[in-house]
């Protein structure tokens, strides 16, 4: 945040604004001199409220007012840290060295021989870490006070249940292999797993609709929708954020991929808007990047569902009554039971896992 009396430019981020999910910056709309901050650090400000006054009247300072004062604080640091600086506490050859701590007890005792190792010396270092046990407290950041109350609200709220299913990605990962160099040359992005899953999911979702609607319990109404808009999980330094793929059934894997690419990186970058983390009708978390063998992702709500992907590991399975070794990944579907039957659960997964082990099927519109 600039301080009271710098003069800032025209544009210049004067103080960061942190909502629910990004940080937005408030820039100067005028050069001049910074004169009041209207809120400190940490409050709460209404939208459209005043932050800052500057004064556009005062000149800004010239460069040969500044560019003295800086060299000569930085002399005068130098000098007083010579000035300062404690002597080096040397030993002579002639002063005796002082003894460890254990013979320091043995000749207290009057001990000529050394006695076993104390006990405590072999499970704890004398410089260890647990010498100087500290708590430390930090404030929630606004970002991840709002996750923790929608997680919260999310599983007081709704009849979260977890299926399960596995697929066999070896003919995933053979169309990967054999077209991912043709893939980027010709569009600049990488072929990954996400736009087959994100194609995968919005077919099934137009063939299940209720897995893709949501419960309105104020009007007492299911909410369905005739588009697939998905949120995808981004991992960012101060939480997680679920950008919106708008129309998933119109795009082609091409497009699934550039526009994670855009999403994710503007997304890490604090640079995303609002509009785009806004709405969904469903959700998938690929915690297989961080190595997530399996597990139960919570709705975003009010979603009534999210997809869960996760690593894909070599393991033997019997394929026509044989052992073989395949790549396989579990996935999991969260859905709200209130809204959703355990059959349009069951069959989503099943039908995820008919399309992706067979990835010509939905290419073809099978």
């Amino acid at each position: 945040m600039v301080e009271v009396g710098e003069w800032v430019k025209q544009d210049e981020t004067v103080a960061n604004i942190e909502t629910d999910k990004v940080t937005i910056p408030v820039n100067a709309p005028e050069a001049g001199l910074l004169t009041a901050h209207l809120a400190k650090t940490g409050d709460t400000v209404e939208v459209g409220a005043d932050l800052f006054k500057i004064d556009p009247d005062q000149a800004a300072p010239s460069k040969a007012e500044t560019k003295p004062e800086t060299k000569t604080e930085t002399k005068t640091e130098s000098k007083s840290a010579k000035k300062t600086t404690p002597p080096t506490n040397t030993k002579t050859a002639s002063e005796p060295l002082r003894p460890p701590p254990q013979q320091t007890i043995l000749d207290q005792e009057g001990k000529s021989e050394p006695s076993k190792q104390p006990l405590r010396s072999l499970f704890v270092p004398e410089n260890s870490a647990s010498s100087s046990r500290e708590e430390r407290r930090e404030p929630l950041s606004r970002m991840r006070l709002r996750i923790a109350e929608r997680m919260k609200e999310s599983q007081n709220t709704a009849a979260s249940l977890t299926t399960f299913n596995e697929i066999d990605m070896s003919a995933l990962l053979a169309l990967r292999n054999r077209y991912k160099d043709d893939f980027v040359k010709k569009h600049g992005v990488k072929f990954g797993f996400m736009s087959p899953f994100v194609k995968a999911a919005a077919s099934i979702l137009q063939e299940l609709p209720l897995v893709n609607a949501r419960l309105d319990m104020e009007s007492k109404e299911i909410v369905m929708h005739n588009y697939v808009d998905i949120s995808v999980a981004v991992a960012t330094p101060k939480g997680l954020l679920t950008p919106v793929l708008r129309n998933c059934e119109r795009m082609s894997m091409m497009e699934v991929e550039r526009t994670i690419q855009e999403l994710g990186e503007r997304a890490r970058d604090n640079k995303i808007a609002l509009e785009e983390l806004a709405g969904g009708t469903f959700t998938i978390s690929n915690g297989g990047v961080f190595g997530s063998l399996m597990g139960t992702p919570i709705l975003n709500a009010p979603q009534a569902a999210i997809l869960g992907m996760h690593a894909i590991k070599e393991r033997a399975v019997v394929v026509e009554g044989k052992v073989e070794v395949r790549p396989m990944m579990y996935v999991a579907l969260t859905y709200d039971h209130r809204l959703i039957d355990g059959r349009e659960a069951v069959s989503f997964l099943v039908r995820m896992k008919q399309l992706l082990e067979d990835p010509q099927r939905f290419l073809l519109d099978l």
